[in-house]
């Protein structure tokens, strides 16, 4: 009997875990982990999904492989270094100071503001205002959180 697909997700969620488990031998032919239900349930969601209407492209399988091996080349300080949040290359930054909008463009290693490079958007910040900011709260890509 061929099920639909939207059934066989509801099921899931009413799904006793002996049942869930039992699914998961059916689908992945291994057995189950010993992880929570909710893992379960979303796993086997995406694998019945994934049966009925494809996985993922070649060209995506590809690319994650590449990025695995890379990431996998770093050193375990590397892998623990907390990335660096930056905008993409080329996003324009438009800030409205004292009725005046500015805008700043995102380069590779620098930021370009009136057709000259700055080294940091506080800099930038600096250049605009005249006083000392913290560039990225200027711009609007952090909060600024008092402590008290």
């Amino acid at each position: 009997m061929n099920v639909s697909v939207l059934t066989q997700l509801a099921v899931l969620k009413g799904a006793s875990a002996p049942v869930l488990k039992a699914k998961w031998r059916e689908l992945f032919e291994t057995e189950p982990p010993a992880y929570n239900r909710r893992f379960l349930e979303s796993r086997l969601a995406y694998r019945i999904q994934e049966l009925a209407y494809g996985g993922l492209s070649r060209q995506t399988l590809e690319r994650l492989q590449a990025m695995a091996k890379q990431y996998a080349t770093r050193d375990a300080a590397e892998r623990k270094a907390r990335p660096v949040h930056r905008p993409i290359s080329g996003t324009n930054l438009i800030r409205e100071w004292q009725g005046v909008e500015h805008c700043v463009t995102v380069r590779a290693d620098d930021f370009e503001y009136l057709g000259r490079p700055y080294k940091s958007l506080s800099s930038v910040a600096h250049e605009i205002t005249g006083t000392k900011w913290n560039g990225w709260v200027f711009f609007g890509l952090k909060s600024h959180q008092s402590r008290t």
